[in-house]
């Protein structure tokens, strides 16, 4: 009971009952497993991922005779196997040595050139007016379902017919002729995204086309284009079919010079396993020290 300022009694309000909605099981069973469960399952799907690439780096600090005589777990429980005999040896191996350069020759210029030809035209297509820009942007995105094996023999003639086949210069191009459709659909629409009126701000200042992409542009653009890098570089690193047909014995990758040591595996072991193991830390790197931009552009244009 309750009484107001002329003294008359009023009943007081009924109390308010919360009704919460009926969950189902789903639900519940969902809300049970979104704690500490589902962060236990993935740090322990995790440690299995990191396996085989522990027991690469361990196997590359073994003695041949070593590896030849038990699995690499053993060295966990006698530590005094662990030896960078290996990577000495591997050093001293010029097949292996020349390789990782020609992956150095490869790799780099593959990955800036997709990058700035690959901004320069995701600006156009974004920013600039010119006759049958959207036809020209639709055949940019039809070329990305063109598989790789379809243009192996064409490109291998062609490069044959103009002296480039084998050479280091011919894998370059063929790797920025495939990357550069995803690069540029990419980058267009991160460019499309940018506000007008800022664009518009840097023209009446004075600012030119080649000014503006270079002034304003290009420092928004910074985690795109380091999503960008990062595919293109792990992609090209990696990549084996490619090199495989367009190079010779002196411009192949590491890829190649590891798949062609495979055959003789019983007598160059202890090559394969450092080799291994830096062709693939070598990217790992690469992710690692990008890695909050390729976050931020991969989030790019996810939120409003």
């Amino acid at each position: 009971m309750t009484a107001d300022a002329a003294g008359v009694t009023k009943a007081a309000p009924p109390p308010v009952t919360t009704v919460r909605a009926r969950q189902s099981l789903g639900s519940r069973l969902a809300e049970g497993v979104s704690g500490g469960l589902v962060r236990v399952f993935l740090i322990v799907v995790g440690l299995f991922w990191l396996v085989p690439t522990v027991g690469l780096l361990l196997a590359s600090l073994r003695t041949p005779e070593d590896m030849a005589a038990d699995g690499w777990w053993n060295v966990l429980a006698e530590p005094s196997q662990l030896t960078f005999d290996a990577y000495r040896r591997l050093l001293e191996n010029d097949d292996i040595t020349g390789s990782l350069l020609n992956t150095v020759y490869i790799t780099v210029p593959a990955t800036v050139l997709v990058v700035v030809i690959g901004s320069l035209a995701g600006y156009a297509f974004a920013w600039m007016e010119f006759p049958g820009r959207d036809w020209w942007f639709l055949g940019v995105v039809g070329l990305l379902v063109v598989p790789v094996q379809v243009a192996l023999i064409p490109i291998a003639e062609l490069f044959g017919t103009i002296g480039i086949f084998g050479s280091l210069v011919g894998v370059v191009l063929f790797h920025v002729g495939f990357g550069l459709p995803f690069a540029v659909f990419l980058l267009r629409n991160f460019f499309a995204e940018i506000p007008r009126e800022l664009l518009e701000a840097a023209r009446l200042d004075g600012a030119g086309e080649l000014r503006l992409f270079a002034r304003v542009v290009m420092p928004l653009a910074a985690p795109a284009i380091a999503s960008l890098a990062i595919f293109q570089f792990l992609w090209v690193w990696n990549d084996m079919l490619v090199a495989l047909i367009f190079t010779d014995s002196g411009s192949q990758p590491i890829t190649v010079a590891l798949q062609t040591q495979v055959r003789q595996f019983g007598n160059n072991i202890d090559v394969l396993a450092p080799g291994a193991f830096i062709s693939m830390v070598i990217p790992l790197a690469v992710f690692f020290a990008f890695q909050r931009q390729f976050v931020s552009g991969v989030m790019a244009g996810a939120v409003k």
